[in-house]
């Protein structure tokens, strides 16, 4: 099985969270580029606000691939506990942050404008992605997330690898993959169309999802 695109692949999803629909508590929380469209989707087929949740690693000095931490949005910062153990210098983590929150901020303000993050206590948080591979950047997602207390995280994707969401699911309250194909590979194998989320599509998504949240609140 493949999915059309991140759009078909979205509606798929949310066959699988029907649970869901009409939550006056669940919210639809979107990782940029790609889950973007995914996430639309989703919100769209279940009735439930959409917003978008950045996520920037922070890479080890010289070893960037390694995570040592994240940041998200609403000024969430998440360490990896082995941090301490590296000896990495202070003023070198400090360095990551700032290079990182300013890429988090740019993010911001072309995808949010002046719209400030939603709060998350108490509520059902269903974090979206168009794939997870190793989850790297899904659990750095979830940790921010948690760190504001929701009722529920609840990780949700089109495909995974079956190892990722199984270890996911061994940390978070529910995590729902569509597909978990035994030779996985890639994300992208998994879709006919996995051309790039530009920013302009980003923007163009959300501000229909909230325009509509919008008129429906009306």
């Amino acid at each position: 099985m493949q999915f059309l695109d991140r759009s078909d692949a979205g509606r798929t999803l949310a066959r699988e969270l029907e649970r869901y629909r009409n939550r006056r508590d669940a919210i639809v929380l979107a990782l940029p580029r790609g889950g973007v469209p995914v996430g639309y989707e989703v919100a769209d087929s279940l009735n439930l606000p959409l917003d978008v949740f950045i996520v920037r690693k922070l890479g080890f000095p010289g070893h960037e691939e390694y995570a040592m931490g994240a940041i998200a949005s609403g000024g969430i910062r998440v360490m990896n506990p082995d941090v301490s153990a590296m000896a990495v210098p202070q003023p070198s983590i400090e360095a990551v942050v700032e290079r990182e929150e300013r890429e988090l901020e740019r993010r911001e303000r072309l995808y949010r404008g002046e719209r400030p993050p939603v709060a998350l206590a108490g509520r059902v948080v269903i974090l979206v992605d168009d794939g997870l591979a190793t989850g790297s950047t899904m659990r750095a997602a979830a940790l921010a997330a948690k760190q504001q207390n929701p009722a529920r995280i609840v990780i949700a994707v089109p495909v995974g690898a079956a190892e990722t969401c199984e270890q996911l699911r061994r940390e978070f309250d529910e995590v729902v993959c569509v597909l978990t194909p035994a030779a996985f590979r890639a994300v992208g194998l998994w879709y006919e169309d996995f051309a790039q989320t530009s920013d302009d599509e980003v923007h163009a998504l959300l501000a229909a999802a909230w325009a509509s949240q919008e008129a429906r609140a009306s």
